[in-house]
């Protein structure tokens, strides 16, 4: 223990020390001075502290004495004394000041330093690294996102990641507007940054990162419709569109649908779906079949969702495919109720009617329709009779199916109108008002194979080509954004749930919350009622396309 007396003593000459600097025009001759500092970091706990204040005061001025300043400085971060440690903290941004070069070491320090216990510490490292980014937001953004890596250079401390990230998701992303200057500089660079580190995410940083980008002025509303393929060619890189797929790959189903739901909002400004729509229709829909069962659902939304905002060359290329699962959905005779899944029939009409639209005579050959377009690909002097007979017989068998389903659904909204003025406890209200929900968007979706079958019975049909169908679900729900009713981005242990979207297996966007309304509406009331990226292998649970989405 420091002597009272010797702890006075050193405090006061290190006070001499401080005026002497302070007080000389060439400080850089006062070097007896700032060793004194440095030497009394190894002496009595208040001297310390004080040191840590000096000690990156002074230390542009002694470019000789900075391996040893530096190293004096780090002993204090790591005294058993908090109130040291703290001091010292505060004081890293200062070496920096004047001299930049140490920049990216000084935040590499605090980094390290983000898995403090005690919150004073912690606060002290936040306030510390911001104050580095407002000095040099260029290079300080730099420092940061090297801790979390990518593929080149992944990251080799895994809660030092998780720690960096949640500190640009809290306190960088927010601050954008006063970090990110000049804008459009400082906006492409961490542009660039997020790029790089997104060749290794989960799902939920992925969303994280995406949100951030568009939200930056560089992929605004008046942005260019180049911006828009950008920032659709980051989510096709991590959609892995360039893989070949396999379908016992739940993994890659998962983080393939998740990805077309977060780029319909850039669709809908113009950019290109060519690619997703290609490999949807060259490697998913050819085995739908042997997909999960509970993500058959999810990509039939997707493509409904995607279908107005296709080209007419996609449209004509897809067509054939989503015809052929129409009719395999479609039954040729009425057997019950339970063999439809009213659902998929709603998906697979809502996309064939927007999709035939975009190219309607290659329903000629696909439907049996007469439609002239003057083209060579009309094929009318061929004969299709069979087809069309085929197809129309299976349009009045599901509407046949279908009305008998609202009749059922209409008595069964009736009775819970009954059974719930008769409820007595709030969780059999709850019930049964989820019960309605249920029939209700299950009428909803009714109504619309209804609105899209009639029109289909004509010979020169008129497909619906704009907004006058509104997607049962979408009517329900009311998303805001597609992105936020998408597959689950599983994280991996302990890992930070980026924007906060971790929704598990059974919570998964439009797909699992509403998962085949209708026939679950139908329970009780007839019988039946079922139906219906790279790097350390990575996959979006794990980190690594190859460790679990879930």
């Amino acid at each position: 223990m420091t002597d009272p007396s010797d702890e006075a003593k050193q405090i006061e000459k290190l006070y001499e020390f401080g005026e002497r600097l302070n007080e000389a025009k060439d400080k850089s001759q006062n070097v007896k001075d700032y060793e004194g500092i440095i030497e009394a970091a190894k002496t009595s706990l208040k001297a310390k502290q004080l040191a840590a204040q000096l000690i990156p005061r002074f230390f542009k001025f002694f470019p000789d004495l900075s391996s040893r300043a530096v190293d004096a400085h780090l002993d204090l971060i790591e005294e058993e004394e908090l109130g040291v440690r703290v001091q010292a903290i505060r004081g890293l941004p200062l070496f920096c000041k004047d001299t930049p070069e140490y920049l990216s070491k000084i935040v590499d320090i605090l980094v390290q330093l983000l898995a403090a216990e005690e919150i004073v510490e912690r606060d002290a490292v936040h306030k510390a690294l911001m104050s580095l980014l407002r000095q040099d937001v260029k290079a300080s953004l730099t420092a940061l996102f090297k801790h979390i890596g990518s593929v080149d250079e992944p990251s080799t401390d895994e809660f030092i990641r998780e720690k960096v990230l949640s500190f640009i998701r809290d306190k960088v992303f927010p601050l954008k507007a006063e970090l990110l200057k000049p804008q459009e500089e400082m906006e492409r660079h961490i542009t660039d940054l997020i790029k790089k580190s997104l060749e290794d995410v989960t799902g939920a940083e992925f969303r994280m990162f995406m949100d951030f980008l568009k939200s930056l002025s560089l992929f605004g509303e008046k942005a260019p419709t180049e911006r828009m393929k950008e920032l659709i060619g980051i989510i096709e890189g991590q959609a892995d569109l360039d893989a070949q797929f396999n379908v016992s790959d739940a993994d890659h189903i998962d983080r393939l649908i998740s990805c077309l739901y977060m780029a319909l909002p850039f669709f809908l400004r113009g950019a290109s779906g060519s690619k997703f729509l290609n490999y949807l229709n060259k490697h998913i829909i050819p085995v739908f079949d042997k997909l999960p069962e509970e993500r058959k659902l999810d990509l039939l939304k997707a493509l409904a969702e995607i279908s107005p905002y296709t080209t007419p060359q996609d449209s004509r290329q897809i067509l054939p495919s989503v015809a052929v699962l129409l009719k395999k959905y479609m039954p040729l005779r009425k057997t019950g109720g339970e063999e439809m899944n009213f659902t998929y029939v709603e998906c697979l009409l809502y996309t064939f009617h927007h999709l035939a639209h975009k190219a309607p005579n290659a329903t000629n050959s696909l439907c049996g329709y007469k439609i002239v377009t003057g083209q060579p690909s009309d094929r009318l002097g061929e004969d299709f009779s069979d087809c069309y007979k085929d197809f129309t017989e299976r349009l009045t068998t599901v509407e046949d199916l279908t009305r008998a389903t609202m009749k059922k659904l209409t008595q069964g909204l009736a009775d819970h109108n009954k059974e719930m003025a008769a409820a007595k406890t709030d969780e059999a209200k709850e019930k049964i008002k989820t019960q309605k929900q249920n029939t209700t968007t299950g009428l909803r979706t009714c109504n619309n194979i209804l609105a899209m079958s009639k029109p289909l019975h004509s010979k020169t049909p008129s497909f619906i080509g704009d907004k006058s169908v509104n997607l049962s679900w979408k009517e329900a729900t009311k998303p805001s954004v597609p992105s936020t009713t998408t597959a689950s981005g599983g994280k991996r242990p302990a890992s930070i749930n980026g924007s906060g979207n971790t929704a598990s297996k059974k919570g998964r966007g439009s797909g699992g919350l509403q998962n085949q309304l209708v026939n679950r509406a139908l329970e009780g009331i007839s019988r039946g009622g079922r139906g219906g990226i790279r790097g350390r292998g990575r996959s979006w649970g794990a980190r690594g396309r190859g460790r679990g989405y879930r």
